[in-house]
């Protein structure tokens, strides 16, 4: 198979760029925004099976990745510890992992692990900083790109947590009725076993 950084018909910078603008990405940065935030990042390998991400971490979490090549797995473990995680996404080409770490550095919330021989191009938060201060327009609307994309994602998040709360709350009602007819039954068998002679 053949590598999309071995076109003769664009460098690799501007595959990279193009994939950033992307609706999976950022799609509210310009082009030429893209090429400038390009220059900041560092290109990384990663073979399939490495663990790209893990959830809980809490140093070397600055960064944020832009996959160029590959599938990642994203998940997230059900109970803590060493449960078994469930997998919440796999993601490809043009798809951000770690916006949040760059910006925060706080424990990471996902685990992400390669499911295939992986491209990526690297921002770390050094560099952002770095791109902030020599192109602070640039900058500037890479953040807001990047607000834009967690406040999207934080909304569909509180859709789907509204509905499950729908859902729960339908189930309860369901239960609670169960469970009175339970127990009017059991009433009714102790009466009659009472009436008995």
């Amino acid at each position: 198979m053949s590598s999309m950084f071995e076109s003769p018909d664009l460098a690799p910078e501007e595959v990279a760029a193009r994939l950033l603008v992307t609706p999976s990405a950022l799609d509210d940065l310009t082009l030429a925004d893209a090429m400038t935030v390009v220059t900041y990042m560092r290109p990384k390998r990663i073979p399939a099976g490495t663990v790209v991400i893990k959830e809980g971490e809490v140093k070397h979490n600055d960064y944020m990745l832009l996959i160029l090549e590959g599938d990642i797995s994203v998940e997230s473990e059900l109970l803590g510890g060493d449960s078994e995680a469930l997998v919440v996404n796999v993601i490809g080409p043009g798809h951000l992992i770690g916006e949040m770490g760059l910006l925060d550095g706080s424990p990471r919330s996902a685990r992400c692990t390669a499911d295939t021989d992986v491209a990526a191009a690297v921002l770390s938060r050094t560099a952002l900083m770095r791109l902030l201060r020599d192109h602070p327009r640039t900058g500037s609307r890479l953040l807001l790109a990047i607000s834009k994309r967690m406040a999207d994602r934080l909304r569909e998040t509180t859709r789907k947590l509204r509905s499950f709360a729908q859902m729960n709350k339908a189930l309860q009602e369901e239960l609670q009725i169960v469970m009175n007819n339970r127990t009017l039954s059991e009433a009714r068998a102790s009466r009659e076993r009472n009436k008995a002679p």
